[in-house]
């Protein structure tokens, strides 16, 4: 079975999946998104449920510190057990508090440690930091010089996060379009490249 009807074959199972659930047009509308991100990704689906399945875990740790539950505001992604740690912070000991949870999880086999030390962001700065993502993947559909699907865009506090399985000339388009982007203060690249 060729990678392609590998795929097509796992696409159809999450939509029929999906479909068996209640409230149908949900279900489609969900699945069909889904299916479209499982397509495009360069990662196995194996990878990809491991990625959902080390964000839980992480989040669950966070959560379960009441210390760092209540006092950080953090963000943890994983794309091909790579584990991004972004936020705020109060001070060093909850950050290395919070680090040091995430690397109890099984299988990441890198750690950025991008947590600030200050204030949990505001609301305000979490809808700007929403806008500066989607005016970058805005920017990105609109260069047909490179396949932007396989980028993951994440934005804290105007610093973006750029993660994905690319080639380097990718990552440097990416990362281009990015800090050319009014209001990006920042770009951190956490690439895998092929």
């Amino acid at each position: 079975m060729n990678s392609f009807s590998s795929k097509m074959t796992k696409i159809t199972l999450v939509l029929l999946t999906l479909l068996t659930l209640q409230g149908c047009v949900t279900a489609l509308v969900i699945g069909t998104v889904g299916a479209a991100m499982i397509a495009n990704d360069r990662r196995t689906t194996a990878a990809q449920l491991e990625d959902e399945g080390i964000e839980i875990k992480a989040n669950q740790l966070i959560a379960a510190d009441p210390q760092i539950n209540k006092h950080t505001n953090l963000s943890i992604i994983s794309y091909n057990r790579t584990l991004l740690a972004i936020g705020q912070a109060p001070n060093e000991m909850l950050r290395d508090k919070a680090i040091k949870l995430l690397k109890q999880i099984p299988n990441v086999t890198r750690l950025h440690n991008q947590i600030r030390i200050g204030n949990p962001s505001k609301i305000s700065t979490r809808t700007h930091d929403s806008w500066l993502t989607t005016k970058i993947k805005t920017a990105m559909a609109s260069d047909n010089s490179f396949p932007y699907s396989h980028i993951k865009i994440v934005t804290e506090n105007s610093e973006v996060f750029l993660l994905g399985l690319v080639s380097e000339v990718e990552a440097n388009k990416a990362t281009e379009i990015a800090r050319n982007i009014d209001g990006v203060t920042k770009v951190t690249k956490a690439f895998e490249y092929q």
